[in-house]
Parts: C-alpha cells; structure tokens; sequence
C-alpha cells in the first residue's frame, strides 16, 4: 500500500493527467465525427458496422468507397491521440498502479502490455468473463475507436493456399469454402493501400505480397541469419508488415485510425457511435432476416435500437460470438436460428512458445542499428509451415518469429557486456475442436448483459507441436551461436529472478490460451448450413443481412498472424454485400 501511495503520487506530480481517476477524461472535440447517443443521429443508415478495429475499419472503408452510408458502433471512447500514444515514465506508473492494485491481472503476462500505453487494455473487473478454475484463457480486449488494431504488433502474412486446402483433412473437420485465389486481390489491394515492408522470398509456405522494400536486419540478425541458412537451411526471411511508429503525433498506420477508418470518414460517408455495447439483434417478424441492433449506452445503461439494412459484426472474435449467441434462439425469444447447433464451439488461439538468448558482438564491425526499433517489420521471421508436421507426428504448421538487438536494455542493467539480446516466438497452428467453446454465463456485467464463459485446453496433438518448436528454436539459437538465458541471468536488475520466473511467457509449457492475442473460430464459415454457421460470403445461414467477418469466421486457425487475412475476407464479403444491398 506505500509503494502504491508512492507510485499515485509519482503519478501525479509527473504526469499532470486526472484521467486515471476521472470517467469523463475521454476527448469531447475529435477530428472524427462521433456521437455520443443515438439521438444525436438525424437519419437512418443503410449499413451498422459493430466493431471499429482492423476488420471494422476495412468494412467502413469498403462501403465508404461505394458510396453507401454507415454507421460504426464502438463500444469504447474515443482517445486523442496523446491518451492513446501516453509517455514515459508516466505509462510505466499506470502499468504498476494497475498491477499492484489488481486492475490488471492477465495483461501484464503479454510483451506487448509493457510496450503500450496500458489505457489501451481493457481491465478484467470493469469487463468481467469467466473460465472453468483449471483452464484459464487469458483475453485481452481493446475498448476504444480503433479498437486492438492499436496494440497490434503490426505482422502482415498471408495464408497460402495450402492452408485452405488442409483443412480438408479428416483431422480438421471443419473446411475452409474459399481457396487462396479468391482472397489474392484483396491481399494484394490492401498491402498497397497499408504500404507494408517485405520481401518476396518466393517460398511455398508463404506467398508473397505487394511491398514497398523491406527494413534492414541489425547487424546481428545478419551474421546470424548467415549462420542458420547455413548450418541448417532453414528459410530466414525480412518480417513483413509496419515499420515502428516513431511520430507520435499521428495514428500509427497499423491502427484503423491512422488507416482504414481515417480515409473512410475522409470520404464523408461514415460516422462513430462510441461508448456504447451493442448487446444483441432484433428479428423481423419472419425471423429471416435482422432489423435492427439493440445497444447499451455505457455512460448511463440506457438501450436504444439502430434499425439497418445491413449488419456486419467486427467486434473481435469471442464479442462477436458472445453478441450471437445473445441474439440466438435458446436465448432470446424468436432469436436467430443456427442449423448447425454448433455457434460458439470450436475457438482456437495459436498456441506460443518463446526463449530469450544472447549473442556475442564483434568489435570490429560496424553498429548501424542504432533506430531499429522491434517493429512487425523491423524483425525477422523463419516460416516453418507444415513441412514438419508428418515426421513429427502432428498436423499442422508453425512459424519463429524474432529479433536481435531490437529493445537493447542499458550497459548499467546487462549482465554481460559484449552481447546483445534476441528471442525468438513461435506460434503454431492449433485444430478445431468442438470441445473448446464459449457459451454465456449465468453471471452479468454492469449493464444486465450476460458475459462469456470461456472453456479451451491444449490437446496432444498442441504438445506435440510446443515440443517441436522448442526443439527447433533451441537448434536455431545454437547454430546462430547463441546462448539461451532466463532474462533474469541477462539482466543485472534486483530482484528479477523472483518477479521473471513466474512469467507465463518463459515457461517450458505452453502459455494459457488467449495469451498470443490470435484467437479465431466459433462461428465458422463453410458451404454446408448444417456444419458452419455463415456461407462462403459470411452471411449467416438463416440471417443473411448479418455478416460475421472479423476472426470468428474461421473455420481453422492456420499458422500466419491472422490480422491481414480478416481485412481480406472483410473486403470481399463487404463487396459482395454492397451488390447484394443495390440489388
């Protein structure tokens, strides 16, 4: 309770900030238009987009290109950019403020939450979910305009076509109704737009995309990508995606904000409705198509409903599979009908593995490092695939992704001076299963609406796979003569060890599910109403003026960073929408 006191007070004199404390501290004047009730909203709109992340932004700008008018529903504040951006020392403070004082819990294990202003992760007591005591799931959310897409790590892959081929294997179950070619126009489209980092490398595994150069390894990544193609050739390739986002008076571009979302309300069609939940649908009287969405206003709990041709659900993966199963039959009266009795089941996160290591430095070459900045493409990545899989008795593919010398602590903590410090993650792909679900809690939150109950568990075939990967990262860090470490034996901090060793993210199993922030499924498209929940256009069966597009849709989960993919399915459903809503 002192060094809290002390942190408050820190807090305080350093930051002049009353925001923390203050529930109004959200910007009123905004370069966007947003409303901030329905009320406020003179006519109806043709099309409601729920969500306003990447997949959001991408559905917001597919229809503001055709000229139709839409409205985003947030159910987060918008932020100026300096409250999303924050500083330091003032957002380590809130990091400690939130940990010490049990406002954080979950989001502290992940990297990205100690690179972040921490107001970008939603804390579990104001949004409450629950999982059976021996299976946790570790769900990080991101209520605010922009949604995650302002804590994305910013990695563009697409899926081969391979991937889409695989899932015809006995051991998925569930099958992809699209194949690579019918996404390779919207990926290449949206690279374009985005003016995203690669290279083409011309690998089976992983197709190429539209780049604009890649960013230059470190000095140390290049002498150890030498050492591995080398002793092991193995694909060691330029990650692709955003560079770091260094003018922090702009959005950054892998947000929808400083993408997406802008050039969309810049072309005058879209408009915002934030701070407010959208809890479930309404049913015309035929129960065939939706009429409107009732949602919840979070400054005072009143519901309001926004009638709409169109309704397409991006509000991420289990809020999107929460809001359905909300508007669903067994749970609201003349509700959605699903065929496939199947809504909610089969969730999947990829399933992560991670080890930190030193490098030796050569003094007699050059440092020309010296902003390269961690960055989804300032890095490097090894794209192993699926060509493992049968040898190693399990189905499926993964990829290390990694850096040397990217967040480089000072000479004052290092433990050892002529070094510099690498990790490398793998995230492997992990198989449907209907036996990892979410389903609706008999508990509520604040506002009467009840909250998701999630149940997943790794199965043998994930062991097998983690097991593989530390393998093959362990040869990685060796052949590359480096030295695998705790990070509390790299850094020279006091007590280190007691606070590291219970990090999730360093252990030799697996971290929980929902702890690499990849989490897909549970309404999965497919061209059986029986098996899948929407068609090959993300319609729902018996509610085709619903989309599902943001990663509930998918009926497997791959291997690649899943982001650029949901942009590619939004586009093309969105489009295929738009004929559909002009007749």
């Amino acid at each position: 309770l002192v060094f809290n006191q002390i942190f408050i007070t820190l807090y305080e004199k350093l930051c002049f900030n009353k925001y923390l404390t203050n529930k109004n501290h959200f910007s009123k004047s905004t370069r966007f238009k947003t409303f901030k009730s329905p009320e406020m909203i003179q006519s109806p709109y043709e099309v409601v987009i729920i969500g306003s992340g990447a997949t959001g932004g991408m559905a917001a700008l597919t229809m503001a290109k055709a000229g139709v008018r839409a409205l985003v529903i947030e159910r987060g504040p918008e932020l100026e950019i300096k409250q999303a951006v924050g500083s330091e020392p003032c957002n380590m403070i809130r990091r400690i403020i939130g940990v010490t004082s049990g406002k954080y819990q979950n989001q502290p294990q992940h990297p990205g939450f100690w690179k972040s202003n921490p107001l970008l992760f939603a804390d579990k007591k104001s949004n409450p979910y629950t999982y059976p005591p021996k299976a946790p799931f570790m769900w990080t959310q991101g209520n605010q305009v922009g949604g995650r897409s302002l804590t994305w790590g910013g990695i563009t892959l697409r899926l081969g076509n391979q991937d889409f081929e695989a899932s015809k294997d006995k051991e998925y179950k569930l099958q992809w109704p699209i194949k690579y070619k019918d996404l390779e126009s919207h990926y290449s489209e949206i690279e374009r737009f985005l003016k995203v980092y690669g290279n083409k490398d011309n690998l089976s595994q992983l197709p190429d995309g539209e780049y604009i150069g890649n960013m230059p390894f470190t000095e140390s990544e290049r002498i150890f990508s030498q050492n591995i193609k080398r002793k092991l050739q193995l694909p060691f390739i330029h990650s692709r995606g955003f560079g770091p986002n260094k003018d922090k008076t702009k959005w950054p571009k892998y947000s929808s904000l400083g993408s997406t979302l802008k050039e969309a309300i810049r072309l005058g069609k879209i408009e915002i409705l934030s701070n407010h939940v959208a809890e479930k649908l309404v049913l015309n009287n035929d129960r065939k198509s939706a009429k409107s969405v009732i949602i919840v206003n979070q400054e005072n709990g009143e519901r309001s409903e926004i009638e709409s041709k169109l309704i397409i659900l991006c509000s991420s993966t289990i809020q999107t599979i929460r809001f359905l199963l909300s508007s669903e039959e067994k749970n609201n009266c003349n509700g959605l009908i699903d065929p496939s009795q199947s809504l909610g089941m089969n969730l999947m996160d990829h399933i992560s593995t991670c080890r930190f290591f030193t490098v030796p430095v050569d003094n007699n070459l050059p440092e020309n490092n010296k902003n390269e900045l961690l960055s989804g493409a300032g890095s490097f990545f090894i794209p192993i695939g699926r060509d493992r899989s049968n040898q190693n008795k399990f189905v499926g593919g993964y990829g290390i992704w990694g850096g040397i010398d990217r967040f480089e602590p000072p000479d004052l903590v290092k433990r050892f001076k002529k070094t510099k410090m690498g990790f490398l993650i793998g995230h492997g792909e992990v198989l449907p299963n209907d036996k990892n679900i979410v389903t609706l809690s008999k508990k509520t939150d604040q506002y009467d609406i009840s909250i998701p109950h999630i149940s997943i568990v790794w199965r043998e075939n994930e062991t097998r796979m983690v097991k593989e990967m530390n393998k093959t990262i362990e040869l990685i860090i060796n052949s590359g003569n480096g030295n695998i470490l705790p990070v509390h034996e790299i850094l020279n901090i006091p007590f280190a060890k007691q606070i590291l060793d219970k990090s999730i993210a360093i252990q030799n199993q697996a971290p929980p599910p929902g702890y690499y922030i990849h989490e897909v499924g549970g309404a999965p498209m497919g061209n059986n109403k029986e098996k899948s929940v929407v068609d090959n256009w993300n319609r729902l069966w018996e509610c085709p003026n619903v989309l599902v597009v943001d990663g509930a849709c998918w009926p497997t989960s791959s291997w690649q960073s899943p982001t650029l993919t949901m942009m590619a399915i939004t586009k093309r459903a969105c489009e295929k929408a738009i004929i559909d809503l002009k007749g």
